[in-house]
């Protein structure tokens, strides 16, 4: 086995554990394409990993905030993004089957994305879950209420992959472990943030996070300055979260005001429209992308929404956190961190006021050595967990020596 495909979709951090996947296994000798948006095209490339264009060439995060823009509830506009994002991976399956063929390895991911276009080719896969909860439980006892919830789910969930599975004459699958791999699901997950779940079948293996220290990376000289100006700042990185479709001033000035009031530097990450014409204090500055691996080592802590990317860099750079979940798995997320001290007790986003973002700041000040040294520690476990080595190790067993 010499040639693999990792097909993925969605925000920047639905790209960059894929992105750290495929450097680890290319430099175990193995051959590997990412297969995802036309935008992320310079991303995977200045990664030194081969890149095949999937579907229209959109701005995914632009998209993303123009849905969140036009939908209130934060669980509903999510929704509307996964379908967003599935209408594009259904219109997109020619151009993935065209990129399965040659390879001996599928690696498929939380999308399920290359699932079928892999079995219709006989090819083998290997699954990634980024979301322990969407993993079954297969050896768990089942309640009458479990059946009857999975009855009226699991169709729901199946029924986009079954049209897929129609066009290349597949028969059609009654749940989402129908169209996963028998032999291996990897979970980049550090054990302290999920444990391997006794109820799980044995291909579902939690290994680690996936990173990579961004070595040589040198800050623009804007940045580096504002650092040593002073003491270490906020950072404020909300991620896809605050990718807008239009100005959100009042948001903005949610933030801004609460870090003047508690005497905080601060260090921003999106609000870009809002930020063509708003002036910040001195105190605060505003940039574009820098490897959080780097930027978060420069913070006195990191307000995020616990996206699955943010959350990991956050234990493995030791940095404490004020935790903002918007949606889904991010609350899962945000809770843990207040579990294990790594952080303050979370604050809903659609709950967020300017006195309560003042109080957790505080409170963060108050108990900060506590904290940090808990992060510090947590840090040193992770990393010590290998989850790189581990992953192509498992898939070297899975699927064959390469």
């Amino acid at each position: 086995m010499n040639r693999a495909v990792i097909f993925t979709m969605g925000t920047r951090g639905d790209v960059q554990p894929y992105i750290f996947l495929a450097q680890a296994l290319k430099e175990a000798g193995l051959s590997v394409t990412i297969g995802t948006h036309p935008c992320w095209n310079a991303l995977v490339r200045d990664a030194g990993i081969d890149f095949v264009p999937i579907g229209p060439d959109v701005d995914i995060e632009f998209e993303a905030s123009v849905i969140r823009g036009k939908t209130k509830n934060p669980m509903l506009s999510m929704f509307k993004t996964m379908k967003f994002v599935f209408n594009i991976i259904e219109h997109s399956s020619s151009d993935i089957y065209e990129a399965c063929k040659g390879k001996d390895l599928v690696i498929v991911s939380h999308s399920q994305m290359g699932a079928t276009e892999a079995q219709a080719l006989e090819i083998q896969t290997v699954n990634v879950t980024l979301q322990t909860e969407m993993i079954p439980q297969t050896n768990k006892p089942k309640t009458i209420r479990d059946r009857m919830v999975a009855a009226l789910v699991n169709p729901q969930m199946a029924k986009p992959y079954n049209k897929i599975r129609k066009l290349y004459r597949l028969p059609p699958v009654k749940s989402m472990d129908g169209v996963m791999s028998k032999k291996l699901n990897l979970i980049p997950i550090s054990r302290y943030m999920a444990e391997q779940n006794p109820f799980w079948d044995e291909r579902n293996k939690v290994v680690g996070y996936w990173y990579k220290e961004a070595e040589g990376y040198q800050p623009e000289e804007s940045l580096r300055s504002f650092l040593d100006a002073g003491e270490k700042p906020v950072i404020l990185a909300l991620g896809a979260m605050s990718f807008e479709s239009r100005q959100e001033r009042d948001k903005l000035d949610l933030f801004v005001h609460a870090f003047q009031k508690t005497g905080m530097r601060a260090v921003i990450q999106g609000f870009h429209k809002t930020l063509v014409d708003y002036p910040l204090p001195e105190t605060m500055l505003s940039i574009g992308s820098v490897p959080h691996s780097w930027l978060f080592q420069q913070g006195f802590c990191v307000i995020h929404h616990c996206g699955f990317g943010t959350t990991a860099s956050s234990l493995l750079y030791a940095i404490p956190s004020i935790p903002i979940p918007h949606v889904l798995d991010q609350f899962a997320f945000a809770k843990r961190l207040y579990e294990l001290n790594a952080g303050v007790k979370p604050i809903k986003a659609s709950e967020l006021t300017e006195e309560m973002l003042i109080r957790s700041i505080e409170e963060l000040k108050e108990r900060y050595d506590e904290i940090l040294g808990q992060v510090t520690d947590l840090s040193r476990k992770m990393k010590a967990e290998n989850g790189l080595e581990n992953a192509v190790a498992l898939i070297r067993e899975a699927a064959g020596p390469f």
